[in-house]
């Protein structure tokens, strides 16, 4: 028997449709509006729980991240046990508890431990990816995630101004219990969906037939070296996701007080406005960027890091409002070409694996590269001022653009 008809390739077709994937885009919105919305307003609700300085805001900021990145390997495990869409409807639960709990704390220590729960019962990131993942390949695979990165990034530019047009009538401390009905109302859209039907044969996989003699020695060799390859882009993915959101969120704590150390007078609403520009360049030009890189991911991430890179070191020069503007939109392009093909990389890495465990652990490392930037920006912001993080971040951001080079010539 010759070697081809050693391995039989499988590709089962999709299970899920647009309009179901859409309803999970819809759901994973809700969740992250109110997960990134009420942050930003931590130094406004701690002085109301006895922290008449906020000075546990910057810690208490981080705590959801952490707790979250240690749950989400569990998470993940538990969904390709039990169910993916069991595990999705737990984690949007899971934050509506955690928000009533918020909403309702009358003590510093409540309100922490509310913080801590909802890095716990969370994990929207990893349970969302593994439910697409478990029913979707391929290319509708890293578009349907390439969609869950534009629901964060319009959450990240609508909840904070949702959070401060209500404030007036509702601080945001009490708005945690508002929002609570936001991950109540998404797991109620997911009992409609279905749970993914999965092939007993690994998407993208092959099928093996038992043979003999050197046909059988022949396919041997080969799943060696493709078991070798995909540990290897299995390590890309992680590195490059680590580095490039240390990269990108070590410019958000501080981006505020940089415009203001650079542009006198400048008002709430600009600097608003350019710390949203990046991600508003996502929501525009993600799906274009999606199809232009759709077969050569590498290739996009190598510029979205040297974007990413060129857009933090003119952070560090710009000293007018029309520099800040270029240098964000320099950013954003990074930003969007970076997301996007980290999404196609991962779409090819969940081939033949189990889903809910690999986004777990990708949650567990993106999740550490949010929390080392946040403690580098704070250390960088009190020892040097509010330039320092952008230049660790372009530091960074130009080490990885170099292993990205490397990984795009070893793989074209």
């Amino acid at each position: 028997m010759s070697a081809e008809a050693a391995t039989l390739a499988t590709a089962p077709a999709p299970t899920l449709g647009r309009r179901q994937v859409h309803a999970v885009a819809a759901c994973y919105f809700v969740a992250s509006f109110a997960a990134l919305g009420l942050p930003p307003y931590l130094t406004s609700i701690l002085p109301e729980l006895g922290d008449p300085t906020a000075h546990w805001a910057g810690l208490l900021y981080i705590v959801p991240t952490v707790f979250g990145g240690l749950a989400a390997p569990l998470w993940g495990r538990l969904a390709d046990r039990y169910g993916r869409k069991r595990l999705l409807l737990r984690a949007q639960l899971g934050l509506a508890l955690s928000f009533l709990l918020a909403g309702a704390a009358d003590s510093l220590p409540t309100f922490t431990a509310a913080l801590v729960l909802q890095g716990i019962l969370g994990g929207t990131f990893a349970a969302t990816n593994g439910y697409l993942a478990a029913g979707l390949d391929g290319t509708r695979l890293s578009w349907a995630l390439t969609l869950m990165q534009g629901s964060a990034r319009a959450a990240l530019v609508a909840a904070p101004i949702v959070v401060g047009s209500l404030s007036p009538w509702l601080s945001p401390h009490r708005q945690y219990a508002l929002l609570a009905l936001l991950p109540l109302g998404a797991a109620a859209m997911l009992l409609a969906l279905p749970e993914p039907r999965e092939a007993a044969e690994p998407r993208g996989g092959v099928r093996t037939v038992p043979v003999a003699g050197p046909a059988a020695e022949g396919a041997e060799t080969a799943e060696v070296h493709a078991g070798t390859r995909r540990r290897r882009l299995l390590r890309e993915l992680y590195v490059f996701e680590f580095a490039f959101v240390f990269s990108t969120v070590i410019s958000f704590p501080y981006l505020i007080a940089l415009l203001g150390d650079r542009i006198s007078g400048i008002s709430p609403v600009v600097s608003g406005a350019l710390f949203a520009l990046p991600h508003l360049c996502y929501l525009l030009f993600a799906a274009p960027v999606h199809s232009a890189f759709r077969d050569r991911p590498r290739l996009g991430i190598a510029l979205g890091f040297a974007l990413v890179a060129a857009g933090l070191a003119g952070h560090a020069a710009a000293g007018s409002l029309l520099a800040f503007t270029a240098v964000r939109l320099l950013l954003g392009a990074g930003l969007t070409l970076g997301l996007v093909c980290l999404s196609l990389l991962a779409a090819t890495a969940v081939q033949g694996r189990a889903p809910g465990r690999m986004f777990g652990s990708l949650e567990f490392v993106s999740k550490g590269g949010a929390v080392a930037a946040g403690v580098v920006a704070a250390l960088g912001n009190s020892a040097f001022g509010p330039t320092a993080p952008v230049i660790a971040g372009t530091a960074v951001a130009l080490a990885t653009v170099a292993a990205a080079v490397h990984a795009l010539f070893s793989h074209p």
